[in-house]
């Protein structure tokens, strides 16, 4: 669990959630640490020892921990939603800031079988190590509000990425951009927004890509054009609604892999990336979908949209 998320309300969501194993008759073993990183060997040390469940009980960033250990592997990942954000939790149908509710879901779901979705690897060209998430890579001025967000007390969920907004529009100035997608496509172009989305929403439910799918095997990538500040503005409430992918100046690429890059001669660095709330780290990176790489207790009355027919709509659609 995760002491700090949803302001405090993890620590006791975790002890709530471990009583509530215990007296539904499961063994628990509490991997819990002052870290995230130090969280993860614990995880990971304890995947090994033939674990039935891996259940992390935070926000998005826990959520991402509990990727980052079990993708690719036989193990479940049970998702007890009590952070600020809970964008992930959201989109796969599960409960939110309700205990009770995500315990006994995982409790059925152990019996019923796990969900297989999406997870997207990341890596930086030319190297080995490799990252994983679930929810949405975020590299334009939507990583850069996240980083400033992440920084901020108060409020909590969507109002702080609100707030974290206005602080950047007043440096502002869009970032140089090369995209390249799987069928050798290629955007450059000066822009403020490319978020490769595996789920659809960032921000505590702000609908960054309304059409993704965990279960298609695709990403869809949303680039926005140089847009100025007060373009951007106006642009932004769409993003509550998902309406903004019909500004001329928004593109949707449906793809399985993308490569992101600098392009010095379109304008500035663009910041670090972040994925699922967490720092991943700068450009050049690649994201790339592998289909059915997680398994996640949501239960058989909260399919993720993985159960959904899968969409063959080619890149640059």
């Amino acid at each position: 669990m995760n002491p700090t998320s949803g302001h405090g309300r993890g620590r006791d969501a975790g002890r709530r959630a471990h009583a509530r194993f215990v007296a539904a008759g499961h063994e628990v073993l509490d991997l819990s640490a002052p870290t995230l990183a130090q969280s993860t060997d614990a995880a990971r040390a304890a995947a090994l020892r033939g674990l039935d469940a891996l259940v992390v009980v935070g926000g998005d960033g826990m959520t991402h921990l509990g990727v980052n250990v079990v993708a690719t592997t036989p193990l479940p990942l049970g998702i007890v939603a009590a952070g600020s954000g809970n964008d992930i939790a959201r989109v796969l149908g599960l409960p939110l800031h309700d205990v009770p509710a995500a315990v006994d879901l995982v409790d059925r779901s152990l019996v019923l079988g796990a969900r297989a979705v999406d997870a997207v690897r990341v890596t930086t060209p030319g190297r080995e190590a490799a990252e994983w998430f679930v929810g949405v890579l975020s590299c334009g001025i939507d990583a850069a509000v996240n980083a400033r967000a992440n920084r901020l007390r108060f409020p909590s969920g969507t109002g702080r990425y609100v707030r974290a907004l206005f602080g950047e529009l007043a440096s502002f100035r869009p970032y140089g951009y090369r995209v390249s997608f799987d069928d050798g496509s290629t955007w450059e172009s000066p822009g403020v927004l490319v978020a490769a989305a595996n789920t659809g929403d960032i921000g505590g439910g702000m609908h960054i890509a309304p059409d993704a799918d965990p279960g298609d095997g695709l990403l869809d990538v949303v680039t926005g054009a140089g847009l100025g500040r007060s373009e951007l503005l106006r642009l932004f409430p769409a993003i509550f609604r998902g309406t903004h992918v019909h500004h001329p100046a928004v593109r949707v690429v449906r793809t399985r892999s993308v490569l992101v890059d600098w392009a010095p001669e379109h304008g500035p660095h663009p910041p670090v990336a972040f994925a699922d709330g967490e720092r991943i780290g700068p450009l050049p990176l690649r994201a790339e979908v592998v289909r059915g790489a997680l398994k996640v207790l949501v239960g058989a009355a909260s399919a993720p949209h993985a159960a959904a027919p899968t969409r063959t709509r080619p890149a640059g659609t």
